[in-house]
């Protein structure tokens, strides 16, 4: 009898580890070590360039079933940065993000899905100017390894475009692009 109860705990204890590893990881976006960056056309002749210097976000992680993953992202708006004061106010003002009545620009996935060892297919609510829709971005996993207190780090990178019109941007098209390139690169740690 006791025999068959030890056996029966070593299992039950078997499975728990089993159900920990398969487990999907949380990780938080480390800000110092990540960029947001966007890019857009001026005049039709040069791209101009900006980033984002205060974001934060989760990446929930799940290697052995990318459904069980998930990424979430808040960016500040008016933490804008062209390299340009004067720009950066014009930004920050109705005419662009209007980062007083829409403080945050936010990203929340629905869905994801692997397409490769190293690329996900994430599906989310991307929320600009107080327009959110669907967008679906390929995800390029760009490492994983350690910190030098162990702590494990993955990182991730993505680019895609969209149309600021279609988020109530419209000041300026033609002087300024529609179109604006978004690259987000992140590094998480892992909780």
């Amino acid at each position: 009898m006791k025999i068959k109860w030890v056996c029966l705990l070593m299992l039950i204890g078997m499975a728990g580890m089993l159900q920990l590893a398969d487990a999907a990881d949380t990780y938080e976006v480390d800000a110092a070590h990540s960029m947001i960056i966007f890019r857009a056309k001026h005049m039709g002749v040069s791209n101009n360039y900006g980033r984002f210097n205060q974001f934060s976000g989760m990446l929930t992680v799940d290697e052995a079933d990318a459904a069980n993953s998930a990424i979430e992202l808040e960016v500040k708006a008016e933490s804008v940065d062209t390299g340009n004061e004067k720009r950066d106010q014009h930004l920050r003002s109705p005419d662009f993000f209007n980062a007083k009545q829409f403080p945050v620009i936010t990203f929340k996935s629905t869905k994801v899905e692997k397409v490769d060892e190293d690329t996900l297919k994430v599906t989310g609510d991307f929320e600009l100017h107080g327009v959110k829709k669907s967008v679906t971005v390929e995800v390029e996993m760009t490492g994983k390894g350690k910190n030098q207190q162990g702590t494990a780090l993955i990182g991730f990178e993505t680019i895609f475009t969209i149309k600021r019109s279609e988020f109530g941007m419209n000041y300026g098209i033609g002087a300024v692009s529609d179109e604006v390139r978004i690259t987000v690169s992140v590094e998480g740690m892992k909780k």
